[in-house]
């Protein structure tokens, strides 16, 4: 008996510490940030806003010139100017190389000698038809009479055949003028034509731009022989306007093609650049084919480009307007979370307590999320701290003296938070 009493005295002894820890630990309240002391916990809050909404897609695009053109000359000869320097900007019809002129002049000078012989020749044909066909006419006077003589007896048959064939022999003869005539107006032409290729030719010596635009590396320097299209002088790319080609999913062709038929849909590109500035333009094409290999479409923005900010070969950033969601209500995008049920925020109530509220979020524009359904404007949500609240927890934007509490926002004001010292009201 003696030693069943020791037994439950031992036991007794070594479970009450159990116990009373227990009992302490229980009197504590729970809280998700590990806060005991009951004290708000400290948050950064933002207003829900209501504004318009651009609905954009963003892409990574290349900058292509407008045009390019290879630069050759027409005629192999010598090349004895270059009138622009590497790297200039030059406009339509400016002059750029010139080539040898002196065998072409010389071509052109021979062309029109033969032209004018020709002219010569072409004359005189016209005037010997003249004479023959006046000639014939007598002729055939003459074996008409000498045909009525003969008839009345007076000439014999002899003397009359021989008026009818001198009257045909001159008939032939006009023929042959006539052949010859049309044989050298043939000539005349063909010699004219050869006087505008050789004026061609000549023209062709004096290398002119056939575009506005920047002039690319001098393949060919001063003195060179160039040969007729083969030999490249020179590249010049248009870059007023301009191109930029980008890709994004096929999913967004059909929303494409609709805002398409409604307007022009606006694109915007910033070069990625220390001092990039953005440029804005429109959508010029669209690719008639889906790549299957990506499941992407290619698209073309046109660029004025007066301040020549995109060059071609760039990479930019481009964002393509489709349309504006007008009065939108937009929260800090730090504000939504994710929990089991879905997207969630933490709404602050008048009397400064928390209520966890189910959303439902649409198009992401920068740092905001546009909000469909769960919130009204004018709002105050949860942007910062929500790791240490629950539903019915009090929170305060004095973030002053606590430890752990200071995100972002805990600088100061964070997008669409408030600064310390302001209620959550």
């Amino acid at each position: 008996m003696l030693n069943r009493s020791l037994f439950w005295s031992v036991i007794l002894s070594v479970g009450m510490p159990f116990v009373a820890a227990c009992s302490r630990t229980s009197a504590a309240p729970a809280s998700r940030g590990g806060r005991g002391d009951g004290a708000p916990a400290p948050v950064v809050i933002a207003t829900v806003a209501q504004r318009d909404v651009p609905v954009d897609v963003d892409a990574i695009g290349n900058v292509e010139a407008f045009s390019t053109i290879s630069v050759r000359s027409q005629v192999t000869g010598q090349l004895i100017d270059v009138r622009f320097r590497e790297g200039d900007f030059v406009r339509k019809s400016d002059h750029l190389f010139s080539i040898d002129p002196r065998p072409f002049q010389a071509q052109l000078e021979q062309a029109q000698a033969n032209l004018t012989r020709d002219q010569a020749l072409l004359a005189q044909a016209k005037a010997q038809l003249t004479r023959d066909a006046t000639q014939a006419e007598y002729q055939q006077l003459t074996a008409e009479r000498t045909g009525q003589l003969n008839q009345r007896g007076i000439i014999s048959k002899d003397q009359a055949e021989q008026a009818r064939a001198a009257a045909d022999a001159s008939k032939a003869l006009v023929d042959a003028d006539k052949a010859a005539v049309a044989s050298a107006n043939a000539q005349l032409v063909a010699q004219e034509a050869a006087v505008q290729n050789a004026k061609v030719a000549l023209d062709y010596t004096t290398i002119r731009s056939p575009i506005d635009g920047r002039t690319g590396n001098l393949m060919v320097k001063q003195g060179n022989l160039v040969t007729a299209n083969t030999t490249e002088l020179m590249t010049i790319a248009q870059v007023q306007p301009i191109y930029v080609t980008f890709s994004v999913p096929s999913v967004h062709l059909p929303t494409i093609k609709r805002h398409m038929a409604e307007r022009h849909l606006a694109v915007v590109a910033t070069p990625q650049d220390a001092e990039a500035r953005r440029a804005d333009g429109q959508l010029a094409f669209v690719d008639n084919a889906v790549d299957v290999t990506t499941d992407t479409i290619k698209l073309k923005g046109t660029f004025d480009n007066r301040d020549r900010t995109l060059w071609p070969g760039q990479f930019a950033r481009v964002k393509l307007r489709l349309t504006i969601l007008p009065q939108a209500i937009v929260v800090p995008s730090q504000a939504v979370q994710i929990g089991q049920d879905g997207q969630y925020v933490f709404v602050v109530k008048q009397d400064s307590t928390v209520e966890q509220r189910p959303v439902t979020t649409a198009q992401r524009v920068d740092d905001d999320l546009v909000i469909e359904k769960g919130l009204q404007v004018g709002e105050k949500v949860v942007t910062e701290g929500q790791l240490r609240l629950e539903p019915g927890s009090r929170v305060t934007t004095d973030l002053s003296g606590q430890g752990g509490g200071r995100g972002r926002g805990g600088r100061g004001q964070g997008r669409g938070g408030q600064r310390s010292g302001q209620s959550g009201q």
